[in-house]
Formats: structure tokens, sequence, C-alpha cells
């Protein structure tokens, strides 16, 4: 939604960063944002992106 190349097929691409490993409730948190949105959601942990694919994107991310 960032970008000019969304369309209405785009998914949305979330990063989250937790304080704890949180387990299922990941999944659930990714349907939960789906159901809202009405959009395909990609939910990542920071945790799990490589630094160096972290450094690319870095300049879209819009922190809430």
């Amino acid at each position: 939604m960032v970008r000019n190349d969304f369309t209405d097929s785009s998914d949305v691409d979330i990063i989250v960063e937790f304080n704890r490993p949180i387990g299922i409730e990941f999944v659930d948190l990714a349907d939960y944002i789906e159901s809202k949105i009405r959009k395909n959601v990609d939910l990542v942990s920071r945790n799990g992106i490589k630094p160096k694919y972290f450094q690319a994107i870095q300049s879209e991310i819009i922190y809430v």
C-alpha cells in the first residue's frame, strides 16, 4: 500500500517485532489482520529478515 505499484490484487507485507516469541499466535495475528483489511497479508518477523534484504526494503517501511 506504500508503493505506486500497489493494485487491487496486491498483498500487504507486514513486518512485526515482539518482546518474546508468540508461537502459533503469529498465524492468528495474520488471519486477524487479513479479516480486518480484507487483503492477503504476508506477515514476517523482523528477526526473520536477513540484514541484506532488510537494508533493501528499509526505505519503504512505515512504522506504526
